[in-house]
This record gives structure tokens, sequence and C-alpha cells, in this order.
């Protein structure tokens, strides 16, 4: 029976990702070598590190000025990095979530935040509107996609200050205007790569404007002088996402993949909507395309773990919604195919059908 992967992360990655790692893994660039034994100094990974920055570049429209670096330590590292490096008085950021939340806790240890508007008042079912951002902070955050509630920013806000994102489970899949952004970054396990490698995009222009003393692993300036290479690299995992860049370009890039994943996400919301035994759980105009959340309607909430019996039987792996909103999240990432969505879709009608 073929599965179909709707895992939030670690995530669906493409068969080309998976087949080409699988052969590097075996034989490396001709090098008789694993690529989980090759020096990251040898030129053929110095080479792979280079497509990946320049292919990234390319698929995202980056400006000059700005460096794409791959490092470790996860999002989560990067909730300490982007305060230590441009937190000077005062931070603001916008609160939609669980990673929203422990970016704002991290950010805490290094000077004032003034959590500009949250969403925590209806469990994050929606995205803030007709907030201000004080003209005052050192930069503003948000997370454009919020993987655990399904909601989503999909347009590129215009911020007063340098405007941080993090795009951990959407990059790459829509147009960004990086322009607007001072640093983007994100764990690469959603839409790009196994777990194990971060990428950052960043304004070279933000930095060193900090009073405080920068351990050096943690300064940005360190990895982008040393393009990444400072200390040993993700060998792996960026090998993977190099792949994954590849794939993206010959699928027509970030454009194409909007149009697919817009398609992908209208036709399970639109199920979602038609079927009596399922509703949504955040606002409409705000329904994340990466992350599809829902739960059992009124009246059949008593048929959770029948549905999830019922799907996981057809083939569907992680929908299971998270713990804190419980029901299902159907995760439609840049990999996942129009016909597992399709597949998903078919069980629902058949649940609906049986239990009429």
């Amino acid at each position: 029976m073929k599965k179909h992967n709707f895992y939030a992360g670690p995530s669906i990655l493409p068969d080309y990702t998976i087949e080409n790692t699988a052969d590097a893994v075996r034989d490396f660039a001709g090098t008789g070598l694993s690529v989980m034994e090759i020096s990251h100094r040898s030129k053929e990974f110095v080479a792979v590190m280079e497509e990946a920055q320049a292919l990234f570049k390319e698929l995202l429209n980056i400006p000059d000025g700005y460096s794409v670096l791959f490092l470790g330590g996860g999002a989560s590292t990067q909730f300490a990095m982007i305060p230590f490096n441009l937190l000077n008085k005062k931070a603001a950021y916008l609160n939609t979530g669980a990673w929203s939340k422990k970016a704002i806790k991290e950010a805490k240890l290094f000077g004032e935040v003034d959590i500009v508007a949250s969403s925590e008042d209806k469990n994050f079912s929606y995205i803030p509107k007709g907030y201000a951002i004080p003209e005052d902070a050192d930069y503003f955050h948000i997370t454009t996609n919020n993987t655990i509630y399904g909601t989503e920013i999909r347009e590129d806000i215009d911020s007063p200050v340098p405007l941080v994102a993090d795009m951990s489970s959407d990059i790459f899949s829509r147009p960004v205007d990086v322009s607007k952004y001072a640093i983007i970054y994100g764990g690469a396990q959603k839409n790009l790569a196994p777990a194990g490698v971060t990428f950052v995009i960043i304004r070279n222009d933000i930095l060193g404007k900090v009073d405080r003393k920068i351990p050096t692993m943690l300064n940005y300036q360190t990895h982008i002088d040393k393009g990444s290479m400072f200390n040993t690299p993700p060998v792996l995992p960026v090998f993977a996402a190099l792949q994954t860049l590849k794939w993206l370009k010959n699928k027509g890039g970030v454009e194409e993949m909007n149009k697919i994943n817009v398609k992908k996400a209208g036709m399970l919301y639109d199920e979602i909507d038609r079927n009596s035994m399922f509703k949504g759980t955040v606002a409409k105009e705000d329904r994340s395309i990466m992350n599809v959340c829902f739960v059992m309607n009124d009246g059949y909430e008593e048929k959770e773990k029948a549905f999830l019996d019922f799907a996981t039987e057809r083939g569907m792996i992680g929908i299971k919604g998270h713990r804190s909103v419980g029901g299902f999240r159907a995760s439609t990432y840049n990999a996942l195919p129009v016909e597992s969505v399709e597949a998903l879709i078919q069980a629902m009608q058949d649940f609906e059908t049986y239990n009429k």
C-alpha cells in the first residue's frame, strides 16, 4: 500500500532528493567515499556548499548584500542568535503560536521585548491585524507559518524597522520579496532537507550594531566571513538540501510551487468545509497552505480515533493533530504530491458515507 506522508516535520522530501542522497551515501561525486565521511574542505563538498548557496539566491531572487548561511543548532538556536546579534535596547515580536513564544522567551534574555500583538486569546487561531510596529525597535520578528495551529502570514510585511522572519515551514512555498527582510531563517526539515541544517538569509549591513561581545560561534559575521565553513557544517543535510533546490528549479521554482500548494490546500479546505463530519480550526482568511488543521465537527467528537484509524488503514501517515489543538493536521509541503491530498479527501468522504 502506498503511504501518504503528512508529518509536520521531519517531513516528506522529494524522491529526487532521497535517491540522490542515498547514492551519495554510497559514493559521493565519484570519490569512492560516502558523503558522510568526506572532508567538508574537499573540493567536491566545497562545490556542493557553493552551489547550494547560489541556488538559494537564484530561487528566491535574493538581492546583492545578503548572505546565505547553512548552520547547525536548528531554528531554536536562532531564537537566541538573533537578539544576541541585533537587540541593543528593544525588540518587537508578533506572538502567533508556540514557536513565537519560544523566540520571545529567548529575546527577553537580551533586552526589552515589546509584544505588539498576540492571538493567544483564541488559542492562536488567527493572525493579529491592525497592530503598530514601534519605530524605535531594533527589529520586528514574525513567524510566517504556524505548524501547530495552521495559520500563515502570506504577504511580505512593510516594517519601519528591520524585519526578521522564521520561515522554517513555508520557505520556498511561495515567492518572497527578500529585500523587505533583514533576516529569514528556519530549520530545513519541513521543505528543504533532513533535520540537522538551518538556513539563514541575512542582510550583511544589519550586523555590528550591538554593544555586547558575541561568542564566536554565535556571531553571524563569523559564518559570513567563512562561508558557513568556520566549523564542520552538517554535510549530509546540506547535500540533501542541494538536491531539493535542484528539484525545485526543475519544477519551475517557487512561483510554480505556490500554484501547486494553493491548489492542494484549497482542495483539502473545500472538503473540510463541505464534509459534515469535520470543521476547520482557524480563521479562513489566515489558513495555512502548509499545515491544514481540522477537527471532528460538533456532535462527532467521539469519532476522532475512529477516523484516525480509518485513515491510517488507507495509508495516511502523520495526520494526528498536535496535542495542544487535537484533531488532525495534514502538512502539505512542497514535496507532497496532489495524489496524497486526493487520497486523504477520499478517506474523509468514505468515512462520512459509512457514518451517516
